[in-house]
Parts: C-alpha cells; sequence; structure tokens
C-alpha cells in the first residue's frame, strides 16, 4: 500500500439535536459515500493518492458540514454531497481548492 498524497477528514460527530447542529445530524456518513464514489468515477492515480476518513468535531458545528483537505490545510464548511463532484475535479484533482466552501474562521 502506498501513502496518500492528501488526506481528507469529514467531521461525523453527532450532538444531541438541544445542543444544536452537528455534521453528523447533517449527513456527513453520506458526504464520505459520495467522496468515495467520486474518487473511483474520476480514477487514474486519484483513487490512491487520496484517503477520505471520517473524523470527531472539527470545529464549528454550526458551520457544518466540516471537512479538512491535509496536507493542504484547506478547510470546507456548509459541505453538501451536491458539492462532491466540484472538490474532486477542481481541489483533490486540480489541486485548485473550493473558494466559495472554504471556511476562513471567525472574522
Amino acid at each position: 500500500m502506498s501513502l496518500p498524497e492528501k488526506h481528507v477528514f469529514v467531521c461525523i460527530a453527532n450532538r444531541p439535536p438541544v445542543a444544536g447542529a452537528s455534521c453528523g445530524n447533517s449527513g456527513s456518513r453520506e458526504l464520505i459515500e459520495r467522496l468515495q464514489f467520486a474518487l473511483l468515477e474520476h480514477g487514474g492515480p486519484l483513487v490512491t493518492q487520496v484517503k477520505i476518513n471520517g473524523s470527531t468535531c472539527l470545529g464549528p458545528c454550526e458551520q457544518g458540514i466540516n471537512m479538512v483537505v491535509y496536507p493542504d490545510g484547506v478547510w470546507y464548511s456548509r459541505v453538501t454531497p451536491d458539492d462532491v463532484q466540484e472538490i474532486v475535479e477542481s481541489h483533490l484533482a486540480g489541486g485548485r481548492p473550493v473558494e466559495r466552501l472554504r471556511f476562513h474562521g471567525a472574522s
């Protein structure tokens, strides 16, 4: 097994509904599945160059679904399954982060 060049962590944390929004409750497991399928559909070396993993809390739950791409240090928030293809093609395959989804922290 070769080591991946990029590692994508998707928050799958679930908070109790009374505590507010959470990535797990917003469909992050579906997002992981879509990312994995999109990598397979893209084919080529990307399948082995990118590793997708679920993660415990990545931060701002109210901004979820949150994910981060390493070693790029690019954080995404409010990601939906409909954004997956763009992330795979633009960022993971093309090296260009999807600016409209980037999380830059508190202003």
